[in-house]
């Protein structure tokens, strides 16, 4: 007698891949929110008063809360409460911290008398930004949860399949909201303008909200999936003997090799995230362009990644080299905001500009294809989550002092060189960190160099 074997809901490849696209579309309409505002720099300075360090100070406070520690009790949440539970809880901050923003940004709030209140104290900061910078923390502290709860919700879907291919087109679907973003929120801006004829500032950002709110019901939708799988898998909430115990954290931050992926992580990311809140800005000024064509060359940088990662997710999978393509990654990152610091004022040119953006997006594909899916490698299921959250607390220090300090010097020396070369500098710190981790892989065989489909089996 032939004896069925049941399958779990994963090993349906429609049901994995419909979970995957529900929880990377929540993450699309994450990142359109986090750069809706950067084509909108220059327009927000007029119509707000802001200035570029008041832009730096808002665009730091994403970040704020995460650094405080809210992304390590973030990671703790997610591996005692599990990826539904931490899922809902992180959209729906998102949808509260935008909601914030989206008040403060209105013409409403401009003309209360709180707002007028909020411009008394800290005076170089105007109350629109104080109040969008609220916002902005407690929607950044959402997302940043957000960002390691499908990380970890992939690891567990996708576990010995194609879990590096399914990283991968998470991140290019997400990546694809850049895009998108930097695409219609200036067209967006236009269309609804005022009486005075004025562009709208309000309108990209009420847009990207309501997005938000799609976003939440895709991890409600998501979750009813997981509950299943649970069911499937025999999972036992009650059980006690793998539950997670906070005295678990000891052993990631016992791990040469995660110190030496989060200072990576946190070195690479500093280069690019920051650098697109400017990017629109620094081409207008340096090829002296409209705001809407310096955006529409910025909003290509994700696309060559989005096109990539999927491919070099199946590359890994299927042949490996992980290591070696997280080394790649930073060495092209420095050739590109080398020419930017230098090639581009010297030969402004919007051709050679969308080259170089293009360019540093295949870096921007080949680092965190490789670098997400090598830490389930290094760290035991049991505490991923907090290997995740203590990863981006790492990266979201550097995310909440770089863009801050890049406003700060753009104000004092008013030119974008030395901005240029600050995130070049980070680039060869990152290359060097590259190169330790492949000495460390060499020496504890942690398999990154090996295909993800295989590494299971041979560990």
């Amino acid at each position: 007698m032939t004896e069925v074997i049941k399958k779990a809901l994963n090993d349906k490849a429609w049901a994995r891949w419909t979970a995957l696209i529900l929880i990377a579309l929540a993450m699309f309409f994450a990142y359109m929110f986090v750069d809706v505002m950067s084509p909108l720099q220059s327009l927000v300075e007029k119509s707000r008063g802001w200035t570029s360090e008041t832009f730096g100070v808002y665009a730091a406070s994403e970040y704020a809360l995460n650094v405080c520690g809210f992304l390590i009790l973030a990671g703790i949440i997610l591996d005692k409460m599990g990826v539904r539970f931490t899922g809902i809880l992180s959209t729906s901050l998102m949808v509260i911290g935008a909601s914030i923003k989206f008040l403060a940004i209105s013409d409403w709030f401009q003309a209360t008398s709180f707002c007028a209140w909020l411009d008394s104290w800290w005076v170089s900061l105007p109350g629109t930004a104080k109040m969008a910078s609220l916002g902005f923390m407690i929607f950044g502290c959402g997302c940043e949860m957000a960002g390691i709860t499908v990380s970890k919700a992939i690891a567990r879907w996708f576990e010995g399949k194609e879990m590096a291919l399914a990283m991968g087109l998470e991140m290019a679907i997400a990546r694809l909201g850049v895009f998108a973003v930097l695409s219609i929120a200036p067209r967006i801006s236009k269309a609804f303008v005022d009486t005075a004829g004025n562009e709208s500032v309000v309108a990209p950002i009420a847009f990207c909200t309501a997005l938000l709110l799609i976003g939440l019901i895709n991890f409600c939708v998501f979750s009813v999936m997981d509950k299943r799988l649970d069911r499937d898998l025999g999972v036992d909430k009650s059980a006690s003997d793998e539950e997670f115990k906070a005295s678990d954290i000891k052993i990631i931050f016992r791990t040469k090799m995660f110190w030496i992926v989060a200072l990576l992580c946190v070195l690479y990311y500093s280069a690019i995230f920051p650098f697109q809140r400017y990017a629109t800005n620094f081409f207008e000024e340096t090829l002296h362009i409209p705001n809407g064509e310096a955006a529409d060359i910025l909003r290509w940088f994700p696309i060559l990644a989005m096109a990539l990662t999927p491919f070099l997710g199946y590359f890994l999978d299927k042949i490996g080299k992980g290591a070696s393509m997280l080394l790649l990654g930073a060495v092209i990152m420095i050739v590109c905001h080398l020419s930017f610091a230098f090639i581009l004022p010297m030969f402004p040119s919007k051709l050679l500009a969308f080259i170089i953006t293009i360019v540093l997006g295949v870096s921007f594909s080949l680092v965190p294809a490789a670098l997400w899916p090598s830490v389930p490698k290094i760290i035991d299921s049991k505490i991923l989550g907090s290997a995740y959250s203590l990863i981006f607390w790492i990266q979201n220090i550097g995310l909440c002092l770089v863009p801050y300090m890049i406003g700060a010097v753009r104000e004092s020396t008013g030119s974008y060189f030395v901005p240029m070369l600050i995130f070049s500098s980070f680039g060869f710190l990152a290359v060097i960190f590259s190169i330790m981790l492949k000495i460390e892989d060499n020496r504890k065989n942690y398999h990154l160099e090996r295909p993800n489909m295989e590494s299971k089996k041979k560990a």
